[in-house]
């Protein structure tokens, strides 16, 4: 059978979601009644279910009162139990792996519970939508003419008590069914390797001579990966290697730090970028539309949805409101109930919806990662839209970069500092400054009402990383590659003092 036939066959097959898809775009609050009901049903018996009564709740008013929103650490005591081979905790079916979080807010390990249904109904489902919503748009793809090159965890898979752990990528891939695998390079052996460098080596001998017609991974270690591959091919870009390369498929981080390098490496006008916002906990929205900024919130992956605003989090008032009541334009905070037995779970991200006809969100930070010391409400979203403002302006390019509060001694004012690892340093850093601030102005209302004739904050001020000190810094954590990510903005000074200390100790005399 030819390829041509087979990309043909593949993309026929895919298509046929697209109707399910549509259905839950135009009955969004009654797919995700059914899901919750369908959750609470499954669950009655468990330990969980008994403790708040599933069994006697006929509405969501009452799966609202009973059942209080937990984060990990209210739960960790029921994971523990459950690794450790008890059953019917919080799901009826046995949870065998466990996703363990690579997230920076906490240094103490998180062990996400995978089950059978989220593997099945939620991952390796959402991984198929993908395709399909792509091949829908672009009719004429010759996606599977060639291989995605996918770049996944660079951990191991660890047993212990009869339960499994690792990087998620690492427990989808260890899954996978034998044709994604067929799909796919590098191979499954390689993917999995624990040592970044040496994987990184065995990835390009993998994929160089390879048809690679898709990318899929996280930006940050994906741009590190293809200049590798740049550096050691000779040419000046991947299309010279990879000539058939059609698309990006990203998550993980935010794609707006890195377009236009992407942009550089693949110069190509009709290269696609897709989107996906995952995490350990689940698969939650897929770019739907090529060239969009937002994705739609798949709502029939097992997952029943519930939203903070974030102007009430953590308060005497924090209200939760269902998908039925979000506003457009106001930042929520992500509760999310789910098949592998996490109920009303504080998942810790943030979200804007675009649209409510169908739901489309943007990911807009951490509900922990952001500044407000001096009041003025900093996220990620502004910040990481005002470097790339920056840079245009100066003519820069980043690689990583974290920032923290500088706090007030007496009539000093506060400020931010910017730690900045530049791959294309701005010629001169005053201007590079002086854009961040003014684009942060633009951005960000409270920020321009604090920094109005510097009556709070004083400009900001930037530091030059020196080249790799962000990835030692992982390294120094055993935090190369996969998941792990850089924590951008934080109100204490714990990762920034770590960081400029290694700057300090690493950079020659």
């Amino acid at each position: 059978m030819g390829i041509s036939v087979l990309n043909s066959i593949a993309s026929w097959i895919l298509k046929k979601r697209i109707h399910q898809i549509e259905l839950f775009m135009k009955y969004p609050h009654e797919v995700q009644s059914e899901v919750l009901f369908n959750l609470l049903e499954v669950a009655e018996d468990t330990e969980i279910g008994r403790q708040y009564g599933f069994q006697e709740m006929k509405s969501y008013e009452d799966f609202k009162d009973k059942v209080p929103v937990q984060s990990y650490e209210d739960i960790s005591q029921l994971i523990e139990r459950s690794r450790k081979g008890e059953d019917n905790i919080f799901w009826p079916s046995p949870i065998k792996w466990f996703a363990k979080s690579s997230g920076t807010t906490n240094a103490k390990s998180k062990f996400i519970p995978v089950s059978n249904q989220s593997l099945e109904d939620c991952h390796y489902k959402s991984g198929k939508d993908l395709l399909s919503l792509y091949f829908h748009n672009n009719p004429n793809s010759q996606l599977f003419s060639g291989k995605s090159l996918r770049l996944g965890g660079s951990k191991e898979l660890y047993e212990e008590n009869g339960t499994v752990f690792g990087d998620l990528s690492a427990i989808l891939i260890d899954n996978a069914p034998f044709w994604a695998e067929m799909s796919s390079t590098p191979s499954n052996k390689v993917s999995l390797m624990s040592n970044w460098d040496q994987k990184m080596e065995a990835i390009i001998e993998e994929t160089k001579f390879e048809n690679v017609t898709s990318l899929a991974g996280v930006p940050s270690w994906m741009l590190v990966l293809l200049n590798k591959v740049i550096d050691q091919s000779g040419e000046d870009h991947l299309l010279e290697l990879w000539e058939n390369l059609e698309v990006y498929f990203h998550g993980g981080v935010s794609f707006t730090p890195y377009v236009d390098q992407f942009k550089e490496l693949i110069p190509k006008s009709d290269f696609n970028y897709y989107e996906i916002y995952n995490a350990s906990e689940g698969f939650f929205a897929i770019q739907d539309r090529n060239g969009a900024s937002d994705l739609l919130l798949m709502l029939d992956y097992g997952i029943f949805y519930e939203f903070i605003p974030m102007d009430t989090f953590g308060a005497s008032n924090q209200r939760v409101v269902r998908l039925s009541e979000v506003i457009i334009g106001v930042n929520y905070a992500l509760v999310i109930t789910t098949n592998a037995g996490l109920w009303r779970y504080l998942i810790g991200d943030t979200v804007r919806f675009t649209s409510t006809k169908p739901y489309r969100i943007v990911v807009t930070g951490r509900t922990k990662h952001h500044i407000n010391v001096f009041g003025e409400e900093l996220i990620i979203e502004n910040a990481e839209q005002a470097l790339k403002i920056a840079c245009r302006k100066t003519n820069a390019q980043i690689s990583d970069f974290t920032a923290a509060p500088v706090f007030m001694e007496g009539n000093q004012k506060g400020t931010h500092q910017w730690l900045i690892e530049f791959s294309k340093k701005p010629k001169n850093i005053d201007r590079f400054s002086d854009a961040l601030d003014n684009a942060l102005k633009s951005l960000n209302s409270d920020y321009e009402a604090k920094r109005f004739n510097n009556m709070t904050l004083d400009p900001p001020v930037i530091s030059v990383a020196r080249v790799n000190l962000f990835h030692d810094w992982l390294a120094s954590k055993n935090k190369l590659g996969g998941q792990h990510k850089i924590p951008r903005l934080s109100n204490s000074r714990t990762y920034m003092d770590e960081l400029l200390n290694l700057q300090e100790i690493k950079t020659p005399l």
